[in-house]
């Protein structure tokens, strides 16, 4: 069985349509992930997340402006359409594919054979910072937040800021150490405690990790990140943010952005290798332990890796891992089980 918890296939298909007139269905398709591949694959569940760049959707406040109602309702609207894309395909996909919202839908997918399809959000700043927003977010179906993409928002700050990186000065390297969670972001928290919501830390400042930390009561989660000490981008984790997360029972998930993986000179290709994943998980399995680590390939939301090229590849994957000296044991715990266990934990 296979969870992934992070995808952003549901952003590519509206994409896909809108932008490059393009039929594309979540049934079968040419991108990473489609209906059909998850179900043969041996899936039990895939994170869906509707992701929103504020500043693509014209959301995102220029410098110096104040905060704007109609632009907090651009980003609002974007991932209304995007839910609305979410919806038609999952109904489309009915005989391969169930909305899971619960551990009793978690069950039912057990029982049926269906892959599970948990919805998620990729960018905190859709809600404006009104926790009444979030409610709607919960009753739409949404079970777990990514606080901030790479754009500050009333949640937070992220690690990398795309501000930063467009005026010139690439912050993939210099880790956010001063700027955390705002007060409104430490409400979301708590809100996201008492619904039901995994907090997600995978894109948020390294100040904002500790204050999620400090402030979050239940188990949380880095959807798609690697280690920092094998790969120094600062999207990655710190050994220290490692240990922590496994101490309070979260997960992260292996990233397979090549970027992410490992560094190379300026100007040279990096394909993505087998090797750089399994550098990642033996590293995080000696630092935190065999509970903490997950799959959150960023499928979609990524260059292709050429050896992991979508959904298909999760073989190799678990064959390069047990070629690496991982246990079938450790084997399950990374592909499902951990996962599994946090989310039956917090829904």
């Amino acid at each position: 069985m296979i969870i992934d918890m992070h995808c952003d296939t549901i952003s590519e298909i509206r994409h896909r349509r809108t932008l490059e007139g393009e039929t594309c269905r979540l049934e079968e398709n040419t991108l990473h992930i489609d209906a059909r591949r998850l179900k043969d694959s041996g899936y039990l569940l895939q994170c869906f997340a509707l992701f929103v760049s504020l500043r693509g959707c014209g959301a995102l406040r220029e410098q110096g402006e104040q905060p704007s109602v109609s632009r907090q309702d651009l980003a609002w609207e974007e991932v209304q359409e995007l839910y609305r894309v979410y919806r038609q395909e999952l109904e489309c996909c009915g005989k391969l594919l169930q909305s899971v919202e619960s551990t009793e839908d978690l069950e039912q997918c057990r029982r049926t054979g269906k892959v599970g399809a948990l919805l998620t959000v990729e960018e905190g700043g859709v809600c404006g910072g009104s926790l009444d927003r979030l409610g709607e977010l919960y009753d739409m179906g949404v079970r777990m937040l990514t606080l901030t993409w790479n754009f500050p928002n009333e949640l937070g700050h992220p690690n990398i800021n795309a501000l930063d990186i467009r005026r010139g000065y690439p912050s993939l390297f210099r880790p956010d150490t001063l700027h955390g969670l705002t007060d409104r972001g430490r409400d979301f928290v708590a809100r996201m405690g008492e619904l039901g919501m995994l907090v997600d830390v995978s894109h948020l400042s390294d100040k904002g990790f500790w204050d999620v930390a400090e402030v979050c009561g239940r188990p949380f989660v880095a959807s798609h990140s690697n280690a920092r000490a094998v790969c120094p981008c600062v999207r990655n984790l710190t050994d220290e943010m490692i240990r922590t997360l496994a101490e309070r029972g979260g997960v992260m998930g292996l990233n397979f952005c090549a970027d992410f993986l490992r560094t190379v000179p300026e100007g040279q290709k990096n394909p993505g290798r087998l090797e750089d994943v399994t550098a990642h998980a033996r590293h995080i399995l000696r630092v935190g332990g065999e509970d903490c680590l997950g799959l959150g390939s960023d499928f979609d939301g990524i260059d292709t890796n050429q050896a992991l090229p979508g959904a298909q590849s999760m073989g190799k994957l678990w064959e390069a891992l047990k070629q690496s000296g991982f246990t079938e044991r450790q084997l399950d715990k990374i592909f499902y089980a951990n996962v599994l266990r946090v989310l039956e934990g917090v829904l």
